[in-house]
């Protein structure tokens, strides 16, 4: 086996928010920098996500619902739950083969998780209180991109049209026509000026950035 195959996929499992999530060359290997989505939710929910980290005021129920778009291995969406336990997730991926890699983490964390197979918000009907999305917003014409490095991870986890922007652009539209009101994205930094503009077209007010984390609301 090649040196430079990732540990997570050698290993079977990558840590996530202090839990061992199975992963496979099915799905993208979870990032620390994901992490602070968990905690930008809690903050929402006025949980404290760190010890002596007191949380602002609450502008969510914790009984919300949540669809976590593109859950590849699952770790947001099956993290979210197991953190609110009164809250509805519902975890969607285009792809089968990431769900079913999500389903075994669902049953390996007893988390009672909704799982569709769906190109972002298409298959949900149900309301949705807030969608929390970590989707393939890289840009292959980066000059810094190390595709070497990125080449055992799925592509169709990665990679987006429009300067990486496709998809997050997509999922802004169906929010916003949906009126879901609270909306936290993972983006490279250097593409979060550019989503802000365009949200703020369709509605929506910048709240907040913690590193690769965006936070958006409607007015």
């Amino acid at each position: 086996m090649n040196a430079n195959y990732p540990k997570a996929y050698k290993k079977g499992l990558q840590n996530f928010y202090g839990r061992d999530f199975v992963v496979n060359r099915d799905v993208l290997i979870p990032r620390p920098e994901t992490e602070m989505a968990i905690d930008m939710v809690l903050n929402l929910v006025g949980k404290p996500y760190l010890p002596g980290v007191k949380p602002s005021k609450a502008v969510l129920d914790k009984n919300l619902i949540i669809a976590d778009v593109g859950t590849g291995s699952g770790c947001i969406g099956i993290t979210l739950k197991l953190e609110l336990t009164k809250a509805k997730v519902i975890a969607t991926d285009i792809s089968k083969r990431a769900l079913d890699v999500a389903k075994k983490n669902a049953e390996k964390f007893n988390a009672k998780i909704e799982f569709l197979q769906s190109n972002l918000l298409d298959e949900i009907d149900s309301q949705i209180d807030l969608v929390v999305a970590n989707l393939p917003y890289v840009d292959k014409e980066w000059e810094w991109l190390d595709e070497a490095f990125l080449s055992y991870e799925p592509n169709i986890a990665l990679y987006a049209e429009n300067h990486g922007l496709k998809l997050i652009y997509e999922l802004i539209d169906q929010t916003s026509s949906r009126k879901i009101k609270y909306l936290i994205l993972e983006a490279d930094p250097c593409q979060h000026q550019q989503i802000i503009d365009y949200a703020k077209k369709r509605g929506y007010i910048f709240g907040d950035v913690r590193g690769f984390i965006l936070y958006l609301y409607l007015e």
